[in-house]
Order: C-alpha cells, then sequence, then structure tokens
C-alpha cells in the first residue's frame, strides 16, 4: 500500500468516525427531548406512547384532591377545550393553585392519567409559560387577566 492509499484510508476512518458519533449525538438529543402538549393534543393522540413529555394548561377548579397525610395527589389539567388527569407524588411547588398555569413533566400511564415527576407553577401573577399561553391562546382563552373595570 502506497502512502498515499495510506493517508486516504486515515482520512475515511476519521470521517466514518465523525459521522457515527454525530449519528449518536444526535440519537440522543433527540431521546432526552421533552415535547410539549396540551390536553387537546393529547386527546387527538398527538403525543407519543410512552415518551416523557410536558403537559401544559390550566389547573381546573375544583380538582386538587389529596388524601390526608399522603404526597399522593391528582388534579386535572385543561386549555379550555379538553382536561387531562394528573397523578403526582412529591411535594407541589408553593405557588401551585387552581385556576394557574402548570407545566407538568412525565409520560401518559395506560389508564389515560398523565403520571407526572414533575410539577412547575408559574412564579408570579403576570408570567405563564410560552407554551401555555400559546396554546391556551389557539384555543381563545386569554393569556393576560383583564383589566379590572372602573367604579
Amino acid at each position: 500500500m502506497t502512502a498515499r492509499q495510506q493517508r486516504m484510508l486515515v482520512v475515511g476512518l476519521v470521517l466514518a468516525g465523525v459521522a457515527v458519533a454525530a449519528a449518536l449525538g444526535l440519537r440522543a438529543f433527540d431521546e432526552n427531548m421533552l415535547y410539549f402538549y396540551s390536553p387537546s393534543q393529547i386527546a387527538a393522540g398527538e403525543a407519543p406512547a410512552g415518551r416523557k413529555i410536558r403537559l401544559g394548561g390550566l389547573v381546573m377548579q375544583g380538582s386538587v384532591q389529596r388524601a390526608p397525610g399522603d404526597l399522593a395527589v391528582h388534579f386535572a389539567v385543561t386549555d379550555n377545550q379538553k382536561s387531562m388527569t394528573v397523578t403526582y407524588a412529591g411535594v407541589l411547588p408553593d405557588l401551585f393553585r387552581e385556576g394557574q398555569g402548570v407545566i407538568a413533566h412525565g409520560v401518559m400511564g395506560a389508564d389515560g392519567r398523565f403520571v407526572a415527576d414533575e410539577v412547575l407553577a408559574k412564579h408570579d401573577e403576570n408570567y405563564m409559560p410560552p407554551e401555555v399561553a400559546e396554546s391556551l391562546q389557539a384555543q381563545g382563552h386569554p393569556s393576560q387577566p383583564a383589566p379590572a373595570a372602573a367604579p
């Protein structure tokens, strides 16, 4: 084998190694992405089964259920079109309350419930996660509270 052929072989092996590394990196990146879905999108079957996703919307009024002395909590998240029951075992954020924006990270359970491993709540009166605001606005719900009427 000539010196030129050896150099070309080395260059080919390096390029093949870079291509394999790029393919593995892109695959790992795609597996770790958390896609956002609204309850309407999940009900329409757009969410992948068995994959970790983010569910966002408003916590429905009167839907929070918790047994005394237990960390498990059940609540419904809505986008004013559809609602999805969420099960979470853990400490909820201090700002979690009914009627407020929330994003839950988790997977869809076999029983149709969303099993969350993390729940995030909005942090002040004017903030709503961008994905939740866009989803609610698309459903006809105002993303900002209406101003109070003058007396």
